[in-house]
């Protein structure tokens, strides 16, 4: 290899005395630096010298490419349909050795080299191959022609035998260098295929260098997922399994079921947003070798996707994966086009259907393009048209025929973009706020204590209401925030409508904690989140609007106990000079049974509303602490699921939930008027 000196850092060398400038091939340039300084590296050489250029390194997953180089070999032979089995065995001297039962290496002399044979041409020369001819192999992952001759070039010790004909072929190398001609070792009836045994080298990859069982097992199990034509039989010594491992010491792998059954097996355990798994296999789209998936979404866990190319694993991604994401996108748009929820829909980006997405997609193509030797990323074009088109198909279908679990998805992704642009939102307002003084709401009528310990913050309906708490109140530790009529309900609303609500903003400005994912609970301002509504069914419904607003915004507020109900009086009762209050019309019943039971008249005075009230009834009743009373809103960890159901039967976009549950308890209903 040529040395350029200091073009790729090295020492400067002096000039030659007389201050030559160094004529390019003559002998006065550099010393030393002549046409004898050009080194040509041949055969396997420049793999043993560079191997990071082919394997990608030599630390464990290099060693264990040597592997897969192998194995794509004999892959490639099961999915031209002419293996049906594939032996990994991993041995306990370190050789691992990988057989099947396909068509065989050619064995005869090679035309361009008559004094080899076709076997040491594929073994020890890059780019040879039989998978540069469509002819040879329709769809293959070998396309590169150096696979083989890399893991034979990176052997401390590597034995092939090729059983061809009823003729059995043996070939031994070192390091890559052949140790005996193609040798005919006799006579086999019932055997056909190839077999390579082979060791890495300690001298590229470290003393100590072994393969790992259950990176070898994981790796033969994927493949047998990948082509349900095929069977993987594995083999390891006893002595090489770690105590305690799941690997087995013999195994066999196939899989009927394909990507179906991987995905199944991949999340196991998890729980999924859609019951279902959205799965598909399509023979020949566009013209090309075919195309298999399995898609799920998991409900509490970030997604994955595990793509292939012709059985190799494209870790990197490449273009089958942007035609994916861009079918899975524009599908789920379409399909809320489609039933009158577009705008829902209209925020959606990839992200936000991909983040709980755990997929696999694997597609066979012919004559694919790839960046790098190693094959981790897919760079044919045609890929991505071809994956969109026949996924956005199958995907319209799978989402047409299942109206319900298209709406759940639907829902999904949906409340993921509201997140996403939420947290953008308090990033944008963070970021204008630093080094900005606390901006609170101009209704807010703050506390004087500037910690949250011991602070009350009290949301009432209305101005008239909050002109009467401001009055009632501890200036020192309540504070007031007056809502103009009833708040958002933010189980229903869309982002923009959540995003463009002064009342909504007003509260989650006066609070200071954030929501969603950022809450933060060291910011909120107040030990006491105090609701102070009418106790009438218009102070209700906002109270459960405002209950809802917390469940979905801030739920880490109530599991950490701050949220409560106040108990406002519906009716005043006076008899002489004892009154006393009722929350509502039992316990105005009972108050008359019990306490009022002088033949003195009792009065009953009926509140309606808090803004009503005079200031020492409202201090009095309501806003007291030694003498209110609260309810604090907790959700028991066993009723966890049914309070999630109830919010969203009773307050989610679903009117026909709504009236379904007015329909189940209309026999409880008293008091209508027929008009």
């Amino acid at each position: 290899m040529a040395n350029h000196g200091d073009l790729f850092g090295n020492t400067a060398r002096k000039q030659p005395a007389g201050g030559a400038n160094g004529a390019r091939g003559g002998t006065s340039g550099e010393a030393g630096y002549t046409a004898a300084s050009i080194e040509v590296l041949e055969g396997l050489e420049p793999v043993r010298r560079r191997p990071g250029m082919y394997i990608g390194g030599t630390d464990e997953p290099a060693l264990h490419h040597l592997f897969a180089e192998v194995l794509d070999n004999s892959m490639d032979e099961a999915v031209a349909g002419h293996a049906t089995y594939i032996d990994v065995a991993l041995e306990a001297n370190g050789f691992l050795c990988v057989s099947d039962n396909g068509r065989g290496i050619p064995v005869e002399p090679h035309p361009k080299f008559p004094k080899k044979s076709a076997l040491e041409v594929i073994m020890t020369m890059l780019h040879a191959g039989a998978k540069f001819d469509s002819g040879a192999y329709q769809t293959s992952g070998g396309l590169h022609g150096v696979g083989v001759s890399v893991t034979n070039a990176l052997s401390e010790r590597l034995e092939v035998e090729v059983a061809l004909g009823q003729k059995l072929y043996r070939q031994i190398y070192e390091r890559g260098v052949p140790k005996s001609k193609l040798e005919e070792i006799g006579r086999v009836a019932n055997r056909r295929g190839t077999r390579i045994r082979f060791k890495p080298d300690e001298q590229i990859f470290g003393k100590g260098a072994k393969f790992k069982a259950a990176r070898l097992f994981r790796m033969a199990r994927a493949k047998a997922y990948l082509f349900g034509g095929v069977e993987i039989r594995w083999h390891c010594a006893p002595q090489l399994l770690d105590p305690g491992t799941e690997i087995p010491p013999e195994a066999v792998f196939h899989f009927p079921g394909g990507l179906k059954d991987y995905l199944a097996q991949e999340i196991e355990g998890k729980e999924l947003v859609l019951e279902h798994i959205f799965t598909g296999k399509v023979e020949k789209p566009g013209g090309h070798g075919s195309l298999e998936w399995a898609i799920a979404w998991l409900a509490e866990d970030d997604g994955f996707i595990h793509s292939y190319c012709n059985t190799i694993p494209t870790a990197d991604g490449g273009t089958h994966e942007t035609g994916l994401r861009a079918a899975l996108l524009r599908g789920l748009k379409d399909h809320a086009e489609r039933i009158g929820q577009s705008k829902r829909a209209a925020a959606l980006q990839s992200e936000d259907v991909m983040g709980g997405c755990a997929a696999l997609i694997s597609v066979f193509l012919r004559d694919p393009e790839f960046q790098g030797q190693n094959k981790s990323r897919l760079m044919s074009q045609e890929a991505a048209r071809i994956v969109d088109a026949t996924i956005r198909d199958g995907f319209d279908h799978w989402l047409a025929a299942a109206p319900s679990v298209a709406l759940k998805l639907l829902d999904f992704t949906v409340e993921r973009a509201e997140e996403r642009l939420r947290r953008r939102a308090e990033k944008d307002v963070a970021r204008k706020n630093v080094g900005r003084k606390l901006r609170l709401p101009g209704k807010l009528a703050d506390c004087s204590n500037t910690s949250a310990q011991g602070s009350e913050l009290f949301i009432v309906e209305g101005d008239s209401a909050g002109g009467s708490a401001k009055q009632a109140r501890d200036r020192v530790n309540q504070a007031v925030l007056p809502l103009r009529g009833k708040i958002l309900n933010v189980a229903s609303a869309t982002r923009d409508k959540l995003a463009a609500n002064q009342q909504v903003g007003d509260l989650i400005q006066a609070l200071g904690c954030g929501t969603g994912g950022h809450y933060r609970q060291d910011d909120l301002r107040y030990e006491k989140i105090i609701i102070m509504t009418d106790a009438d069914v218009d102070g209700a419904h906002i109270a459960s609007l405002l209950i809802t607003f917390f469940y979905r915004q801030m739920p880490k507020l109530i599991d950490g106990g701050h949220l409560y109900l106040a108990v406002p009086p519906l009716y005043r009762l006076t008899q002489g000079v004892t009154h006393v209050y009722a929350r509502d019309d039992a316990h105005r019943d009972e108050l008359l049974r019990t306490v009022l039971t002088g033949k003195a008249k009792v009065e009953v005075g009926r509140f309606k509303g808090l803004g009503e009230m005079q200031v020492n009834q409202l201090k009095e009743t309501t806003m007291d602490p030694r003498r209110r009373t609260l309810l604090r809103v907790v959700i028991l960890p066993e009723e966890t699921e049914e309070t999630a159901e109830s919010v969203e039967r009773l307050m989610g976009n679903k009117p026909e939930a709504r009236f379904a549950f007015i329909q189940e308890r209309a026999a409880f209903a008293t008091g209508l008027v027929v008009v």
